[in-house]
């Protein structure tokens, strides 16, 4: 029998934490000027990357872990400010690399991690691994985690046509606003990081 708590449980809370409405502003900033093609392809590119990652920990995130001795907490901060150097290239504009080394970063680094797989998904997904009882359990945490990265797909992939709409000065402003949103995304990251850091003190 399929486990349809689990699979809601799970799924509102990477739809939460990964928050596909949310990753629509970035995405666009991130992949504004290139051809259709290229940004579909950037698009499924990082939900790869994404659910590559979220596996890998799913199946021996806890061993690689301990395995590292890095603590979440660790892993917050390190993915915080990973983001917001990606941010204030937003905000400045300073994003005009060769094309091939922006497509490769952009699907790999920070759409695929952190921002999709970030440390706050990532324990989600754990936590759940462990708790799931039984092949059923398994099955409708495996089921929640496709069905999101199915989500997060179709909505960059559709996202695409706003590009067509806000013409080149649009792209400008959704690219500052990004900015704005990640970087504030990034010290929050940071700031649970440290939080988590002081109450294990």
């Amino acid at each position: 029998m399929f486990d349809f708590a689990v699979f809601g449980s799970l799924f509102l809370t990477l739809f939460v934490i990964m928050d596909p409405p949310g990753i629509t502003p970035i995405f666009l900033a991130l992949t504004s000027g290139r051809p259709a093609k290229v940004q579909r392809r950037m698009a499924w590119q990082a939900v790869c990357v994404a659910f590559g990652v979220i596996a890998v920990f799913g199946i021996c995130g806890q061993q690689i872990l301990d395995y590292l001795h890095v603590s979440v907490p660790a892993l917050m901060i390190a993915g915080g400010l990973l983001l917001l150097l990606i941010a204030l290239d937003l905000l400045t504009g300073k994003t005009d690399e060769p094309k091939q080394t922006k497509d490769v970063n952009v699907a790999l680094v920070p759409l695929g991690m952190p921002l999709l797989a970030g440390p706050g998904a990532i324990v989600s997904v754990i936590l759940a691994v462990q708790k799931a009882d039984g092949l059923t359990g398994q099955v409708s945490v495996w089921c929640a985690i496709v069905a999101m990265h199915v989500v997060l797909w179709l909505t960059m992939r559709y996202s695409l046509v706003i590009i067509r709409v806000i013409k080149d000065g649009g792209v400008v402003l959704v690219t500052r606003l990004a900015g704005m949103m990640l970087s504030a995304i990034a010290v929050q990251q940071i700031i649970n990081g440290v939080l988590q850091v002081v109450r294990g003190a």
